[in-house]
């Protein structure tokens, strides 16, 4: 009995021996406590600075010039002498009207012009020879009147024949009828063999200048003087001459060139309550076509010590708008921001925010799992591009040991 207590004794030892063994080779399997790291969420720093508030409006695109070619003599068109919607030049032959009978009425003039020539001609002599005469009294005074009358009524109708002939060359030019600005025209309206100037000048034809092109904008009485208010108020600041203007087209993109703003109208169309503006816009490669609807951004004022966030980093509700704040402690806080205008895919915010402060814009869904008050990590935003989140731990602690 002894023998059997001794070796049960034994063997308890030798069993206490090797689980205080086991205990001493195992390994933690998670951090102390079981904490979870801070997650990580993109901000971007509060900087002050001058930021012009950009206004899209809507607006038509309108040639910078427009002639009607018309008829201005009378015929039939014998020959047109241009491609439709080619370029032309000033004065360039566009179409040929008949002119014979402008040809014939030249030379009738021209006629009359060589008759009258030669009875001022016999008029001048005979007041000639009757100078002498009438100072020797061997001619009345009467007759010398009558001579000296003659020769001025031959040189009134000298006059009038000669302004006869300009008249009938200067219809005769109507009948080739040339363009009166450069530009493109478009489609002609007549044919050969059409009878025009009956009447009135027939229209022939169109031409417009495309390169540069006007930009007819609209926009509403009431933002216009919301703006002049704010001005006044030294709360904004006007932009300078010569207003770059940015075009976009229906399909939404951009175009490649900006514009500059012409002039802003002073009066308000009773009708619509809008304002209209003009901008000009290069077009040289006739990409842009008079008529084309577009929308236009408008750099109108700029706004002191705001502040460019981007778009994702504003909530916006009936309530207002508000933005996540990383405060000192590391713990997030909403608040309430004045929106004034919107550049380059950002908000302009101008009150609610100070200078350093820093603003998540990315990692909501990190939040949204996270309990209230719970402190973050803030990590810098990169366009769009936050820095990597750490690998948790547990993945380095469930590694498989060599």
């Amino acid at each position: 009995m002894a023998l059997q207590q001794l070796l049960r004794t034994s063997l308890l030892a030798l069993g206490l021996v090797l689980a205080a063994c086991g205990k001493s080779e195992q390994k933690p399997a998670g951090p102390p406590g079981g904490g979870m790291p801070a997650p990580e969420v993109g901000v971007v720093t509060v900087q002050l600075q001058d930021v012009g508030l950009v206004t899209e409006l809507p607006g038509r695109l309108e040639a910078s010039r427009v002639a009607q070619v018309r008829a201005r003599a009378a015929g039939i068109v014998q020959e047109r002498l241009f491609r439709e919607g080619s370029d032309v030049k000033a004065g360039q032959a566009l179409y040929r009207i008949d002119s014979a009978p402008y040809q014939a009425a030249a030379a009738s003039a021209q006629a009359t012009l060589a008759r009258a020539q030669a009875n001022l001609g016999q008029a001048k002599a005979l007041a000639e020879r009757y100078r002498p005469l009438v100072e020797a009294n061997a001619i009345s005074k009467q007759e010398y009147a009558n001579a000296v009358a003659s020769q001025k009524a031959a040189e009134a109708e000298v006059a009038a024949g000669e302004a006869a002939v300009r008249t009938a060359q200067i219809t005769l030019n109507y009948a080739s009828v040339t363009a009166p600005i450069s530009g493109r025209i478009g489609r002609s309206l007549v044919t050969e063999g059409a009878l025009v100037g009956q009447g009135e000048p027939t229209p022939l034809a169109t031409i417009q200048v495309i390169h540069p092109l006007y930009v007819n904008i609209t926009q509403s009485a009431s933002e216009v003087l919301n703006l002049r208010r704010a001005m006044e108020q030294g709360r904004l600041k006007r932009s300078g001459d010569g207003t770059q203007v940015k075009v976009l087209l229906e399909d939404g993109s951009a175009y490649g060139q900006a514009g500059r703003l012409l002039f802003s109208d002073l009066q308000v169309d009773p009708t619509s309550g809008q304002v209209a503006l003009r901008a000009e816009v290069p077009n040289p490669a006739g990409m842009l076509l008079p008529g084309m609807y577009v929308r236009v951004l408008i750099e109108q004022a700029k706004a002191s010590n705001a502040i460019l966030l981007p778009q994702q980093a504003v909530t916006r509700t009936q309530q207002g708008d508000s933005v996540l704040v990383v405060g000192a402690d590391g713990k997030t806080a909403p608040r309430q921001i004045k929106v004034g205008g919107s550049q380059d895919g950002h908000w302009v915010v101008v009150d609610g925010l100070k200078s350093g402060e820093q603003v998540v814009v990315d990692g909501f869904q990190k939040l949204q799992m996270m309990p209230p008050g719970t402190p973050v990590k803030p990590v810098p935003w990169n366009n769009g591009k936050p820095a990597a989140a750490a690998a948790p731990a547990a993945s380095a602690a469930s590694a498989p040991r060599s």
